[in-house]
């Protein structure tokens, strides 16, 4: 049997299968953005692919607090294009 490796949303806090979950990255040296391949070095969170989480991540500043720092509009309006793309 095959271990399928589970992730935590930061919003909705449910253990759910990488493939679920978009992944946002802050680097080493600041930058943040979607890891649209999922391994990109850095300090890694997930947020369910679900329009809900999305709006609940932006509502609640739910990657300030994960990456402690303020969150550029893009890096939001990025993650929210990549669960409309999934969603389609």
């Amino acid at each position: 049997m095959k271990h399928v490796p589970l992730r935590t949303c930061v919003v909705c806090r449910n253990q759910k299968e990488k493939s679920e979950l978009v992944r946002i990255v802050k680097a080493k040296d600041g930058r943040i953005f979607v890891d649209d391949g999922g391994r990109a070095e850095g300090r890694g969170a997930y947020v369910c692919k679900s329009e809900s989480c999305m709006t609940d991540a932006l509502k609640k500043k739910a990657l300030n607090r994960v990456f402690k720092t303020q969150i550029p509009q893009e890096t939001y309006d990025a993650l929210y294009a990549a669960v409309q793309a999934n969603e389609r």
